[in-house]
């Protein structure tokens, strides 16, 4: 039976609508076929300035297991002798992050916002000291108190001076008690405490803890007072504007590994050893501190450090705490 051309007509139309519609609609959707931006976002590089400070353990294990890749970002070391190397690094963009603390953040920031806090890198603890201040053996020092009007060897216009002053205060120690002279380079400080040419010097953790075992007395250090002391992780804040995902990534990874260090601290001598985070003679009897969960410093803490710089007449402006420290990218 033959069919008539009208019906012919309405068959072909119809054919051809299906086929427009299937074109239009394309493939259906399905669970499978969907792709997230973080899935398909090629991983950004962040490229780190590191001292050899125990400060950035976390990185180290984040970056040996494997924990940036899986967080979707690249991490790569830029190693710096000293602070002054780190922060040529940073001023010359050749690096888009770094551990450091708030007297050099208020330091880059006193002209123009340069770099921005996003989290602590390591705190001072009831348990755990960050900086020591130190006597000679040769002095008879003991207490805080007798290190009135004695030179104390520092670095000046640091956050090892910022330590000094404010640890001494809080014992009762008025501005004009406290002197100090500048030896910047760490070794220097502790050859002259150890000779007895610095009667008094404030010293880092563990390098302090080196300077007791070759003879140095303890007379005082931050777990009476951790507030004041704290080193923190921060980047250039061109960087974060155009990369807040990556830093978000970044902060996640090293709360993962934070997670692993203080849940086996004597996993990880064969990164002290190999990152020289920790020196030789004191590696397997020193005990890893306790490392900080997610956070950042306070508008308290902030506050005091910049009335500080303008006390010691580094500062003569006043710089906002939002426009410097920064908690959105913690996870």
């Amino acid at each position: 039976m033959k069919k008539s051309p009208n019906i012919l007509k309405l068959l072909i139309i119809g054919f051809i609508a299906t086929l427009f519609l299937t074109a239009c609609q394309g493939e259906p959707v399905s669970q499978a076929n969907v792709t997230s931006d973080s899935e398909v976002s090629e991983p950004v590089t962040l490229k780190i300035a590191v001292l050899p400070i125990l400060d950035a353990l976390p990185m180290y294990v984040a970056e040996q297991e494997g924990l940036f890749e899986a967080n979707n970002v690249r991490v790569t070391f830029i190693a710096a002798a000293s602070a002054a190397e780190r922060d040529q690094i940073i001023v010359a963009g050749q690096a888009d992050g770094l551990i450091n603390e708030l007297v050099s953040t208020v330091l880059y920031n006193k002209d123009q916002v340069q770099v921005q806090v996003v989290r602590f890198a390591r705190v001072a603890t009831t348990q755990f000291p960050q900086y020591y201040i130190l006597a000679s053996k040769q002095s008879g020092i003991t207490t805080p108190q007798e290190l009135k009007g004695v030179d104390i060897g520092i670095s000046q216009g640091t956050v090892i001076e910022y330590i000094t002053d404010r640890l001494l205060q809080a014992e009762g120690l008025t501005a004009e008690d406290i002197k100090t002279i500048a030896v910047p380079k760490i070794p220097d400080r502790m050859a002259l405490l150890s000779s007895g040419e610095l009667r008094g010097a404030t010293m880092p953790d563990p390098l302090s803890l080196l300077a007791i075992q070759q003879g140095a007395v303890l007379v005082l250090d931050d777990t009476k007072y951790p507030d004041y002391s704290y080193s923190t992780i921060a980047f250039r804040k061109a960087v974060i504007d155009q990369n807040p995902e990556a830093i978000r990534n970044f902060l996640q990874a090293i709360e993962e590994a934070t997670a692993k260090i203080n849940a086996n601290p004597s996993q990880w001598a064969h990164l002290l050893t190999e990152k020289q985070l920790v020196p030789e003679s004191l590696v397997g009897d020193y005990q890893l501190p306790t490392y900080p969960a997610a956070g950042v410093p306070s508008q308290a803490q902030w506050d005091d450090v910049v009335a500080w710089c303008q006390d010691k007449g580094l500062l003569t402006t006043d710089i906002a705490y939002s426009d410097s420290v920064t908690d959105q990218f913690l996870p």
